[in-house]
Parts: C-alpha cells; structure tokens; sequence
C-alpha cells in the first residue's frame, strides 16, 4: 500500500495556515461569512487548478469524491456550486494574490539558485534567483 501525501496536499503543505490566516485577517476576506471560508474557497481553487476543471460543477463534484480526505485538507464539507459561485463573484482577489506571492517566495527560497531571470509576463513584479 502506497503511503505519502498527493501532489494537493503536498502544495498545501507549503502555504503557511497563519500567514494564511494573517492575511485574511489584515485583509478582512472572512468578514460577514458564516460557513464557507477563505481557506474553503482557496483550497477550492487550488484543486481547480490542479484537476483542470472547467466549470463549477466539475470542481464540486471532483472534491465530492475526495469526501473522505477533504477533513485532512481542512475543508468542512464540499462546496455547493451556487456557494463557490458567490465566492468567487463577491470576494476579493487580493487574497489570493498575497499568497500567491508568498507561495513563489518560498519556492525560490527552497530552489537551487541560477543566474537567469524569471519573469510573469502578465505580472508587474520581476523576480531574480
């Protein structure tokens, strides 16, 4: 029997749950919500990202399938399309981006150094290793 953790959990691994919460916190992301969190909405994305789903529904039932694992990945439950939906139209992206960066900080601090420049075409900030 295989054991060690997926990919998904592996990358969960790497964000910080209270440089996560810190940021929700300074940024207000969680205020007025009453079940699905900041962290429920991420982790929500995140395995859209991973899985490659193209709509609502596949994200929701592809982690209706991972039900049993979702508690060790600190989901409550599934999200609901219509819930995800709202999250994703009313909250900000802010959020996201801020641990986005703090994510690539701490990949280029755990990659082995070159001297070539990385660059996001789309992104304004430049980043040397």
């Amino acid at each position: 029997m295989l054991s060690g953790n997926s990919l998904f959990a592996q990358i969960l691994q790497l964000i910080s749950r209270p440089e996560f919460q810190e940021s929700v916190r300074e940024l207000k992301s969680d205020r007025g919500i009453k079940r699905f969190s900041s962290w429920d909405q991420f982790v929500s994305m995140l395995f859209c990202q991973l899985a490659q789903a193209k709509s609502l529904r596949e994200i929701c039932y592809g982690l209706r399938c991972c039900l049993g694992k979702l508690n060790h990945l600190g989901l409550k439950d599934d999200p609901k399309r219509s819930t995800l939906s709202y999250a994703n139209k009313h909250r900000s992206s802010e959020l996201f981006k801020r641990i986005f960066y703090q994510f690539l900080d701490k990949c280029f601090a755990i990659s082995p150094v070159k001297k070539t420049k990385f660059q996001f075409r789309n992104l304004q900030k430049t980043f040397k290793s």
